[in-house]
């Protein structure tokens, strides 16, 4: 199959400083892609090198087998026939709503542009609004009249940069999901950059996960939750406590019991890292600490979960402040001693990185 877009090799620098380092990635047709990523790590350069924005310094650009950038070729935006949506949405004050959805549509005939217009407004749910000005909506009724536009000529390829980073949260995960599935059915494929991880677990079919210019890791959101490659990888997808351990026949040693360290040599220094989410906890019937107990803290409920925080000891004595997430309202009074059980599949060991 012919990728959607490859990007293949991609160098780029700003002032002598590099933003993207020998980058690969493909997108495929149909296909949603996340391009994940603390801030600065170079995803919304990349994003920009895709769509002509950023006048490509190294690599090649191909979309659907045809280069549209490298060493000779650099064809703008226009000619590259993909559909953008930013932060900011860029819509025309004085235009219409359907105006402003039918502007990219200039090939086409007055009375079928209008038809294409509504007929798209309709997709993203916004018909009824086709004579309004972006001024009388909402951010985000003004996001999908954004969506509409980029929509309109009917893609292949759609780029997307934190299209949803200016909205309040309740608002976001409504649009979010409205736009998954206005994606989806459009049958284009999606490369969405965005830096938060839980927008990308709900949108992608596919992240990919960048760290000072490079790609750290790529593959299903399940694949880089529960198999993530580095420490990094695994901090970003949540919470983490790290517990330090010394690695023993295979194992590295917790409060909780240890945990497999296949691959490391006995006597490594290793960190193991534990989601809230794999610290399951139970009452105590006695008072006195043991192998697998922990003292509350504190204990807050959010909502759909509970987090408490504890206080437990690792085998050197070195006292640890943990946190678990529990659901529903499991709120244990302060001082008071549970029982922890650990989920191994949300346990993870590394080796401790030299200090940066």
């Amino acid at each position: 199959m012919v990728a959607a877009l490859a990007l293949e090799g991609i160098r780029h620098a700003f002032d002598g400083l590099v933003a993207v380092d020998r980058l690969d990635l493909t997108v495929q047709p149909g296909e949603l892609v996340c391009l994940l990523g603390p801030s600065g790590c170079g995803k919304s350069t990349v994003l920009r090198i895709a769509a002509g924005l950023e006048a490509l310094q190294r690599g090649r650009v191909r979309m659907y087998g045809r280069v549209v950038a490298d060493d000779r070729v650099d064809l703008p935006p226009e000619r590259r026939g993909v559909g953008l949506l930013f932060q900011d949405f860029a819509l025309f004050p004085h235009l219409r709503v359907i105006d402003n959805v039918a502007f990219g549509l200039r090939a086409v005939s007055g009375e079928r542009r209008r038809d294409r217009a509504l007929a798209v407004l309709e997709q993203v749910g916004m018909a009824e609004s086709a004579d309004a000005f972006p001024h009388t909506l909402s951010g985000g009724q003004q996001q999908r009249v954004a969506l509409a536009r980029a929509l309109a000529p009917q893609p292949r390829l759609m780029l997307l940069d934190e299209p949803f980073s200016g909205l309040d949260a309740r608002l976001r995960d409504q649009v979010r999901d409205e736009t998954l599935h206005v994606l989806k059915a459009s049958g284009a494929a999606t490369l969405l950059v965005t830096h938060d991880p839980e927008e990308a677990m709900f949108m992608a079919d596919r992240i990919a996960l960048m760290r000072d210019g490079t790609i750290v890791q790529d593959g299903t959101p399940t694949h880089l939750y529960y198999r993530p490659a580095d420490a990094f990888v695994a901090g970003f997808f949540s919470q983490i406590n790290r517990m330090r351990a010394t690695v023993a026949g295979g194992q590295a040693a917790t409060p909780f019991g240890p945990v497999e360290a296949a691959g490391m040599r006995d006597g490594a220094a290793v960190e193991v890292l534990v989601r809230p989410d794999a610290l399951r906890l139970a009452r105590a019937d006695g008072s006195a600490p043991g192998p697998a107990l922990a003292r509350v803290l504190a204990a807050r409920l959010l909502g759909r979960t509970s987090l408490v925080h504890l206080e437990a000891h690792d085998r050197d004595g070195r006292l640890l402040h943990l946190h678990a997430r529990m659901p529903g309202r499991f709120l244990p009074a302060e001082n008071e001693f549970v029982v922890v059980a650990l989920d191994h599949s949300q346990a993870f060991v590394f080796p401790v990185e030299p200090p940066t």
